[in-house]
C-alpha cells in the first residue's frame, strides 16, 4: 500500500428480544440508526483568507489554535466541526516556500522544534506519509490525483479499515499554496458503525473540493 508520489506533482495540472419458551434465530450485528439531513451548503468566504470554499449548513468553522498540542503556523487553520457526528475536517494550510517549525531528530534521538522551508516537494511527501501511517489497521489506501473547473490540483486519500482518518485530500497551485485535509472522529474508529457517516461526509469533502478556489 506504500505510495511514491510524483517529485513535482506534474500531472496535478493536467476519498428481539428472546422469551423463555421462544426459538432462538441467530441475527446480524446492528448499529444504531443514523439520521442524515439533505446535502446543502453555504460559502467560507474569510476576509484576509487566501482561500474560499462551500461547506454544509450542518456544519461549523472553528478557528484552529492548536492541532494535536502543535500551535498552527499562520491564522488560515481552521477546523469544520461535525458535532452531530463527532466528526471534524482538520483543514491546515502552508505557504509554500514559506518558513515554519518542524520537528527534528537530534543526535540523541530526541525531536525538538527547529525552523524549516516549506518545501513543495516535502510537502507532498508529508501528506503521503501521514495517510501511510494509517497501513498497520488500514485494508487500503488510495489516492486519486484531481484537478477541478475552477484550476485547483490536488489528490484525494480514501483509507479502508479502521483508521484513524478515513479521508485526506490537498489542494495546492504547487508555487505558493498548500492546504491539506483530514476527517477525524473523535470516538474510537469502527470501520462498520460509521461506515453511513463516512460516504455522507465524502460527498461533502467532494463538494468542498470542488468549490475550493485560491484568492490571490
Amino acid at each position: 500500500m506504500q505510495h511514491q508520489p510524483l517529485r513535482l506533482i506534474a500531472l496535478l495540472l493536467l476519498i428481539t428480544t428472546m422469551s423463555c419458551n421462544s426459538v432462538y434465530t441467530s441475527k446480524k450485528r446492528g448499529y444504531f440508526h443514523i439520521e442524515l439531513p439533505e446535502h446543502s451548503y453555504q460559502s467560507f468566504n474569510r476576509e484576509g483568507f487566501p482561500y474560499a470554499f462551500e461547506y454544509p449548513v450542518y456544519a461549523n468553522i472553528v478557528q484552529d489554535t492548536t492541532y494535536f498540542d502543535t500551535t498552527p503556523e499562520n491564522d488560515y487553520w481552521v477546523n469544520i466541526d461535525f458535532p452531530q457526528y463527532d466528526a471534524r475536517i482538520f483543514l491546515s494550510y502552508k505557504i509554500v516556500g514559506g518558513k515554519a517549525p518542524y520537528k527534528v531528530k537530534g543526535p540523541d534521538g530526541q525531536y525538538k522544534d527547529s525552523m524549516g522551508i516549506n518545501e513543495f516537494d516535502r510537502m507532498v511527501n508529508d501528506a503521503f506519509n501521514l495517510t501511510n501511517k494509517n497501513e498497520v489497521v488500514a485494508t487500503s489506501i488510495r489516492d486519486s490525483v484531481f484537478r477541478t473547473s475552477n484550476g485547483v490540483s490536488g489528490v484525494a486519500f480514501r483509507v479502508g479499515g479502521n483508521a484513524a482518518t478515513a479521508r485526506q485530500f490537498f489542494v495546492t497551485d504547487t508555487t505558493k499554496h498548500f492546504l491539506r485535509g483530514a476527517l477525524y472522529f473523535a470516538s474510537t474508529p469502527n470501520a462498520d458503525s460509521i461506515r453511513p457517516v463516512v460516504d455522507f461526509l465524502q460527498k461533502d469533502i467532494e463538494h468542498l473540493m470542488n468549490t475550493f478556489r485560491w484568492k490571490n
